[in-house]
């Protein structure tokens, strides 16, 4: 039988890791909803160790690294211009790569979502609420194309060897919960000590402790402090794993403990609990998925206290600056949701036996 001739959609999401993540619930309810479509994804090389092996995606590697070289040999992978072109980044980079990919329509978010010239580089808007999920706001560009709605789902390929790698190591530690506990930014990292007293609290309930990190010299420094700093074993795989074994590494954790951060999303998309901690940018739209009851938000209250005149309607996607804000979120307040969440578990396993 021959398949039916779908569309050619191509689609800019160079990054970041979370942001990835959460365009791959939406792609794969475009395939769902219509297989015979072709999409092919341009993506950053960071990012494709991720998820460059999603089934019937092309995926094309944008270096950044490269420069010019790096736009030319995007442009050179692409055969024939697309039907569709889903452009779901709003940076300068993603922009300007976007202006020359081709395309007969280029969808892009709506004026109250659009910056760095996004507006002048499409010509569709998807249609979006005002203050969306970065997620939701992703969902749109399906609904723009006629998918019905639909809740997210992923299907993250994870090969027999990246969960060998996480059984040789992590076996006799089950159940176990996972603390990553660096963001891109330092600023977003929460104490070093309140993590070593998280890390306590964990194994006296039963959970060995996991830290897990980018190879980043100043990740790897954050998780060594950690293990000094508390009285009770950590398995530190800080700067040890592939993104494919860290993703194998969450699937199989009870808990993951995280401020915004890439290991955080990668977590909800399997289906593990996640406490978010959140004090520079908002939860309602960067916080994890699915888990945003579990977060702990200082965010709101740092919001009216640096930005009184507009914490009442701020600018969605407002940041915020200031290396003490994560002082705000207590140990008290972490363990508290961590014991919320242990109970539920508990509860669950309960009914299943």
């Amino acid at each position: 039988m021959v398949k039916p001739k779908g569309r050619r959609i191509g689609l800019i999401r160079l990054s970041a890791i979370g942001d990835v993540c959460h365009a791959v619930a939406t792609v794969q309810a475009i395939q769902r909803h219509a297989p015979e479509d072709e999409i092919t994804w341009i993506i950053g090389r960071t990012e494709a160790a991720l998820i460059g092996d999603l089934p019937g995606i092309n995926f094309i590697i944008f270096d950044k690294k490269l420069g010019l070289a790096g736009f030319r040999n995007v442009l050179k992978a692409i055969p024939e211009p697309f039907d569709v072109l889903l452009h779901m980044q709003v940076s300068f980079r993603a922009n300007l790569l976007a202006t020359a990919v081709p395309a007969k329509a280029k969808w892009g978010f709506p004026k109250h979502l659009s910056k760095e010239l996004h507006g002048l580089v499409v010509n569709r808007r998807a249609t979006m609420p005002d203050r969306p999920h970065v997620l939701e706001g992703f969902q749109h560009f399906a609904y723009a194309l006629g998918v019905p709605p639909f809740e997210p789902t992923w299907a993250i390929p994870i090969a027999q060897e990246d969960h060998l790698w996480v059984r040789e190591r992590l076996t006799e530690h089950q159940p176990y919960a996972v603390i990553a506990p660096s963001a891109s930014n330092p600023e977003r990292n929460w104490l070093v000590d309140r993590y070593a007293a998280l890390a306590e609290h964990l194994q006296t309930r039963g959970y060995g402790v996991v830290l897990t990190a980018s190879p980043a010299e100043a990740e790897v420094v954050l998780a060594q402090k950690i293990v000094a700093s508390a009285n009770c074993d950590v398995i530190n795989l800080a700067g040890q794993t592939s993104l494919k074994q860290l993703l194998a590494v969450v699937a199989k954790a009870g808990l993951v403990i995280a401020p915004d951060s890439g290991t955080a999303h990668m977590a909800v998309t399997q289906n593990t609990p996640t406490i978010g901690l959140y004090a520079h940018s908002n939860p309602q739209r960067t916080g994890p998925y699915k888990y945003q009851n579990l977060t702990i938000d200082a965010y709101h209250k740092n919001l009216e206290r640096l930005k009184p005149e507009s914490s009442k309607t701020p600018k969605w996607g407002t940041r915020l600056k200031g290396a003490q804000l994560m002082e705000d979120i207590s140990l008290s307040q972490v363990i508290n949701k961590v014991d919320e969440v242990l109970r539920t578990l508990q509860l669950n396993d309960d009914s299943a036996t």
